[in-house]
């Protein structure tokens, strides 16, 4: 395995994470296949990658002529075959459900290159089972971008119990290629960055229902007093509060106790369809 600038990435998925993943592996060098079966789907998130890299051009992040190069590695498959042939590595963005995770990459396995590395983007669910139902257990591994992939610096690198060192050191050079800050975890619930965003979310979000400040202000506490780029708030409203509710459930019954366990306000906001950035409101209106 060698990460190199010639070998082609698959990324499946062409949401959000997908197609910034697709948009950075090109960006990096390699021959990068977007995959989804949904169409209209793909066609989306293609031409939202191809204009990430363009924006990156505009604001002088990326060369003109490397611009051009990147976009021209960019392609598109609604056939999983076609699009994880001849890759050396690929990258799954699909939802947060285990079972479907599993059912892809085991898929994937009967159709790429016997050396391929398999990935997971997931943030929190179990790589340990994803790898056992894989078929390929010492070559699956877990790459979790953050949101947006093209702007966000870390890369969380999960080890499965069944992950190679070679698999890990791929991954790894992967990562660094694309820029990214990589930090190594083993696999446990949440891993690092989603445990403790997820315990200060549900946190953030108990204080609000509770009245103990505006959300606003709470926010800019961590904002202006921790530094943090973005308040807890906020970042669930980009993320997507079914997201963080499905994630915070997942660790509630994981790992037990009180810490995780989702604030009535959260799931009243899920059910009544307020879900962010993404429908528009959330803990603020956009």
């Amino acid at each position: 395995m060698m990460a190199d600038a010639r070998l082609p990435i698959a990324v499946l998925g062409a949401g959000t994470m997908g197609q910034g993943i697709a948009q950075l592996a090109a960006a990096a060098g390699h021959p990068t296949r977007l995959f989804d079966a949904n169409a209209e789907a793909l066609a989306r998130g293609l031409e939202r990658a191809l204009a990430g890299l363009a924006t990156a051009v505009s604001k002088g992040k990326l060369a003109t002529a490397d611009g051009a190069a990147a976009a021209q590695r960019l392609s598109s498959s609604s056939e999983l075959a076609g699009a994880v042939a001849g890759a050396g590595l690929v990258i799954e963005a699909i939802p947060e459900q285990l079972a479907l995770k599993i059912e892809l990459l085991r898929e994937v396995a009967g159709l790429a290159p016997a050396d391929c590395v398999l990935a997971s983007n997931t943030s929190s669910l179990s790589l340990t089972e994803i790898a056992a139902g894989s078929g390929r257990p010492g070559q699956v591994v877990g790459m979790h971008f953050f949101n947006p992939p093209p702007v966000m610096r870390l890369l969380e690198l999960v080890r499965a119990e069944q992950t190679t060192p070679a698999t890990l050191a791929f991954a790894r050079a992967v990562g660094e290629r694309m820029g990214k800050e990589v930090i190594e975890v083993r696999d446990s619930p949440g891993f690092a960055s989603s445990r403790l965003g997820i315990a200060l979310a549900m946190e953030a979000i108990r204080m609000l229902e509770e009245g103990v400040a505006s959300a606003a202000d709470i926010d800019r506490a961590m904002e202006l007093g921790y530094n943090h780029p973005m308040g807890p708030l906020k970042l669930t409203d980009l993320v997507g509060l079914d997201v963080r509710l499905a994630i915070a459930e997942h660790l509630s019954r994981e790992l037990g106790g009180v810490r995780f366990q989702p604030p009535q306000m959260l799931k009243r906001l899920v059910r009544a369809g307020k879900l962010g950035r993404k429908s528009g409101a959330g803990f603020f209106t956009y």
